[in-house]
C-alpha cells in the first residue's frame, strides 16, 4: 500500500562538506516532511561521514527523497530501512536536584528499574544517563517529570542495519 505512513531510518554516506546538512534537510522541507531525528558522525571509512535521519512517510515519498539525496554531489550513497531492518539506540541525559536522590527513594528505584545510570553527583544536582529505544527514553522522562527535571537532552537515533550493506566496498573504493 503506497500511501501507508511508516517510520524509516535513512542512512546517507557523504563527503564532509560545509552546507550539505542544509541541502539535505531542504529536500525534506520542500516536501513538508518533518525530520524526527538526525545524527551525523564519521563512518567506518576514513574521510566519509554518515547521516542517520528518521522520518515518518510513505514508501513512495521515501523513494523520491532518496533519489533527490543521491543527486547531491557530495553524497556517495543514500539508503532507507524499516524499523525491522535496523538495530538502533538513542541516548539522553537528565539533570535533577541532588536532594531528590537522597530524599525520594522512588528516584533510585526508577533509575535502577530503567537501567539508567548516574554519571555525576554534586551538592546542587545529579545527572542521569539512559541509552535505549525511543519508548524506553520516553518512559523514563514520564517517570522523572513529576519530580522536576532541571535539564533534559536527547540524541538523535544511531543505527546499524541487520543485514550487510554493500556500501563498504563502495566506500573502500572511494577512499583510495
Amino acid at each position: 500500500m503506497e500511501d501507508q505512513i511508516n517510520q524509516y531510518t535513512v542512512t546517507v554516506y557523504t563527503e564532509n562538506n560545509i552546507g550539505l546538512l542544509n541541502r539535505i534537510s531542504a529536500i525534506f522541507q520542500r516536501r513538508h516532511i518533518n525530520i524526527e531525528s538526525i545524527n551525523t558522525s564519521r563512518s567506518e571509512i576514513e574521510g566519509v561521514s554518515r547521516f542517520t535521519i528518521v522520518v515518518n512517510i510513505s514508501e513512495g515519498q521515501m523513494k523520491k527523497i532518496i533519489g533527490q539525496i543521491d543527486k547531491q554531489v557530495e553524497v556517495i550513497k543514500a539508503f532507507y530501512h524499516t524499523e525491522s531492518e535496523t538495530i538502533y539506540q538513542e541516548s539522553c541525559i537528565f539533570k535533577m536536584k541532588s536532594d531528590l536522590l537522597f530524599e525520594e527513594r522512588q528516584i533510585q528505584n526508577i533509575i535502577k528499574d530503567s537501567s539508567a545510570r548516574i554519571v555525576t553527583v554534586n551538592r546542587e544536582f545529579f545527572v542521569i544517563e539512559k541509552s535505549g529505544r525511543k519508548e524506553e527514553v520516553d518512559l523514563l522522562y514520564r517517570e522523572l517529570s513529576p519530580f522536576g527535571i532541571m535539564q533534559f537532552s536527547r540524541s538523535g537515533r544511531i543505527a546499524v542495519t541487520k543485514d550487510e550493506m554493500k556500501i563498504s566496498e563502495m566506500l573502500a573504493a572511494f577512499n583510495q
